[in-house]
């Protein structure tokens, strides 16, 4: 059964899904209502054609500029820095951020070949000197793993050459190892509101 090994191998692909997940997931598609599959799919091709990249700040949106970078009411003077679009969705469960984000859209990670430049690095230089209101502070909050606290020092580094901008780095409340999006809304609104200066 060549088509299911096919949809099974598809299905694996996919984040945090096993290889007995995946085959799981297929059977059940397979098991699925015809009209079932087929809105999924459209779902699918929906979304793929109408979400891209926020033009300022690389969230996902379906329009040119995310909700966030067109709400007027954002402390525009304050960006906070993160690896994924869930991560956005995180840090806004916690109600505890009222700035703009900068998406990088991964982490540093030279074995997987992942360096500065496969990031939104150079969009975030660009972005700080061009901004309409002068950024006071920079958040970073990477995932505090390897790759993210990697990730979080080579940004400390190259935001030295603005003069003026205060970096900090979410507080440690968020446990070490962990994915942003995994924790709880609490202990990620105590880690912003805890952040420290990155010396």
């Amino acid at each position: 059964m060549k088509s299911l090994q096919k949809l099974t191998a598809s299905l694996k692909r996919l984040p945090g899904i096993g290889p007995k997940q995946a085959e799981r997931l297929a059977i059940f598609l397979l098991r699925s209502p015809q009209f079932e599959t087929d809105n999924l799919i459209a779902a699918l091709r929906e979304a793929k054609a109408a979400i891209h990249l926020c033009r300022q700040c690389f969230d996902f949106t379906d329009r040119e500029v995310c909700r966030f970078c067109a709400d007027p009411a954002r402390d525009r003077a304050v960006l906070c820095i993160v690896e994924e679009p869930q991560d956005v969705t995180a840090i806004e469960r916690s109600g505890g951020f009222k700035g703009l984000y900068h998406v990088l859209h991964g982490s540093l990670s030279p074995l997987d070949g992942i360096g500065p430049e496969a990031l939104r690095i150079k969009e975030l230089s660009d972005r700080i000197k061009s901004s309409a209101t002068p950024i006071a502070e920079v958040i970073l909050a990477t995932d505090p793993d390897t790759e993210g606290e990697a990730t979080a020092l080579y940004l400390a580094e190259q935001l030295k050459a603005f003069a003026g901008l205060r970096t900090t780095r979410i507080a440690h409340g968020v446990p070490l190892g962990g994915d942003l999006d995994y924790i709880d809304e609490r202990t990620l609104s105590h880690a912003l509101a805890g952040r420290r200066a990155f010396s």
